[in-house]
């Protein structure tokens, strides 16, 4: 919690430190106004509220039992180039993003890859039928790259790709009422009934980078204040590539939306 919040103070000190130079800038140096007003910083604010899910849903999950996508905060910095000055309709946005994904969810499924941590830490690796209850709480550093149109004075939209670092990290749960297969779906069964659960953590097994694709818009609603709404969507799988225990690709799908205050 300490080191979150640690990362979070030094994204705010760069980004005040960004503006600091801009509008020192702006006024020492004489018939650039132009020049300058090509570059505008943000600073935002917001929630992630998604998850992380197979595209499309397979046979394996036969049904959903529960889901909460939590409320996951994010901090984020960005600065927008625009063509020719502010009030162009084209620019191109950079930005870097502190934020969390996570989720909790419950379902019900049938032969689903499974690595269970018995009672004596030995993991067992084979076909789970039963219920699966999943906990993720990740933490990224994001850096979107997106182009920006201005429909009008206070709308813009943007789309773009985003890239993101996983630096915190916990994909984990438990199985219940249900049974294993080791090994395979003919394998010897382990039974699982009542109050009887098994463990399991996959953290150690996501990768560390993920790309994908962002859009979204944003309204100004004040003259240094907007609201924004971004959708991403990761198009690599969560896990590294020889992980081979979850038979199909998990993909971060997440709504960003928020306040962001404009430097002027």
């Amino acid at each position: 919690m300490i080191k979150k919040h640690k990362n979070l103070f030094l994204l705010g000190l760069f980004l005040i430190g960004l503006n600091s130079i801009n509008a020192q800038e702006e006024t020492t140096i004489n018939g650039l106004e132009t020049t300058q007003k090509k570059m505008v910083y943000q600073l935002r604010a917001g929630v992630n509220i998604g998850g992380f899910s197979p595209v499309p849903i397979p046979e394996e999950i036969r049904e959903i039992e529960g889901f909460n996508p939590k409320l996951n905060f994010n901090i984020a910095g960005n600065a927008t180039y625009w063509f020719f000055n502010s009030n162009a309709a084209w620019g191109i946005r950079a930005g870097i993003r502190l934020e969390n994904k996570g989720m909790s969810a419950k379902s019900k499924v049938k032969n689903y890859g499974m690595e269970i941590i018995g009672d004596d830490g030995n993991r067992v690796a084979g076909n789970w039928t039963g219920r699966v209850s999943t906990e993720v709480a990740n933490s990224y550093l994001s850096f979107p790259i997106t182009a920006v149109y201005k429909l009008s004075k206070p709308w813009e939209i943007s789309a773009g790709f985003i890239v993101s670092y996983l630096m915190d990290k916990d994909f984990s749960g438990y199985v219940s009422d249900g049974y294993l297969r080791e090994g395979g779906p003919t394998g010897e069964k382990a039974i699982f009934e009542g109050e009887s659960k098994a463990s399991y953590d996959f953290s150690d097994n996501l990768s560390r980078f993920s790309y994908g694709i962002q859009v979204g818009g944003s309204l100004q609603v004040y003259s240094h204040l907007r609201v924004f709404a971004d959708l991403s969507y990761g198009f690599n799988d969560i896990f590294k590539s020889d992980f081979e225990t979850i038979t199909f690709k998990m993909h971060p799908i997440y709504l960003n939306f928020g306040f962001a205050y404009v430097f002027k």
